[in-house]
């Protein structure tokens, strides 16, 4: 009897003592959370060895993460591929379509929204700005440059060529006048200006001549004949030739003295802001200006960009998590959590298995002595 009281007692003690040393050893594990001093002798064991090696932990934490959770690798596959490209794109086109491109939204609206006001002024007032700088170059320019140096060279062998084509023209005129009455009628009272001017003189001419009539007979077909002669032709192009000449030599600003540019210049405004009608156009959507634009976008622009975007990204991905320096910021975020909350955390999600062990460490401590007890039993 005293042999079972024995194997019963030490196994009792021996389950108690496993139960409690691993039960103590799993406390151990976090608890102290700080060192414990007596004096300035530092109680061993203290602080648990979590909280003792967090430096180390945390170090080791980042390093893990970069090598092995957060390579580039790992973020190549899961984000850099056709189908998150594809949702990538999708998204794109859905936004820029529904609140962008098909939009009820003015363009009033849209600029509104930028913090843009009183576009309709800004711009009419623009153009003015500009009318009025353009024309006063081009009002500085005429008065220092002749035609010679303005006009463009074809036009002057242009305008060349047209000097005989004007002669013929004027010749011709000159001729239909002085056959119709009205030339007779200016002829006779050329005449008759020119022999009233000469007194006696003027009066034997028509008494020779006859009278004023008679004369207008014998001079017209006269003119007629020195207008179709070809001799006349040629001193008239001559004349009109070197009189073009000594035209494209001389400044633009002595044959322009004189003009009020104002009436031109107003009109001109006028013109502009009628023809671009900023303030209606300002009353349509994007659409109504663009109305293919959301199949290009959806079909050409998106698509590049986004190409353009995830090929960008992946060959910068190493560099840019280079520069997050993930390491260090999950060296941090450990060294910042509480041991308290990782400790309830680790407890939380390991209770019953923390349990267990210490269940097995008292079966085991049971065991051993039983053993224990049966040595003793068999020495004795």
């Amino acid at each position: 009897m005293g042999f079972l009281w024995t194997i019963i007692f030490m196994a009792v003690v021996g389950a108690a003592i496993g139960a409690v040393t691993n039960h103590l050893a799993i406390k151990m594990l976090f608890r102290p959370h700080e060192a414990k001093y007596i004096g300035s002798w530092r109680v061993p064991f203290t602080p648990g060895l979590i909280p003792k090696r967090r430096d180390e932990l945390a170090k080791q934490l980042g390093i893990t993460v970069i090598k092995h959770l957060l390579t580039p690798d790992i973020f190549k596959k899961k984000y850099f591929n056709d189908a998150m490209k594809s949702k990538a794109n999708d998204f794109v086109v859905k936004q820029l379509n529904k609140n962008i491109l098909q939009s009820d939204k003015t363009v009033h609206g849209w600029l509104k929204l930028a913090g843009i006001e009183s576009v309709p002024s800004l711009v009419n007032a623009k153009i003015d700005e500009q009318v009025d700088i353009q024309f006063n170059r081009i009002l500085a320019k005429l008065e220092n440059e002749t035609i010679r140096q303005i006009a463009p060279l074809d036009w002057q062998e242009k305008a060349n060529s047209k000097v005989g084509d004007i002669v013929s023209y004027i010749l011709h005129k000159g001729e239909e006048f002085f056959q119709s009455e009205e030339g007779k009628s200016t002829i006779k009272k050329l005449i008759d200006d020119f022999l009233s001017t000469k007194g006696t003189l003027g009066n034997m001419i028509q008494m020779f001549m006859g009278d004023s009539n008679s004369l207008v007979g014998k001079v017209q077909p006269e003119i007629l004949k020195f207008l179709r002669a070809p001799g006349t032709k040629v001193m008239l192009e001559n004349i009109v030739q070197n009189e073009w000449e000594k035209l494209k030599d001389r400044p633009l600003a002595e044959m322009m003295e004189g003009f009020d540019f104002d009436p031109l210049v107003v009109n001109v405004k006028a013109y502009l802001r009628e023809q671009l009608a900023i303030e209606d156009r300002l009353n349509y959507s994007l659409n109504h200006y663009f109305p293919g634009a959301s199949e290009w976008v959806e079909t050409q622009m998106v698509p590049k960009i986004t190409n353009f975007a995830f090929v960008e990204a992946e060959s910068k991905l190493e560099e840019v998590l280079r520069k997050m320096k993930l390491e260090e910021m999950v060296k941090e975020q450990v060294d910042s959590f509480p041991v308290a909350r990782l400790e309830d955390i680790v407890l939380g999600i390991s209770k019953r298995e923390f349990k267990m062990i210490t269940v097995l460490g008292g079966v085991l401590g049971g065991l051993i002595g039983i053993i224990q007890g049966l040595i003793v039993f068999l020495t004795s």
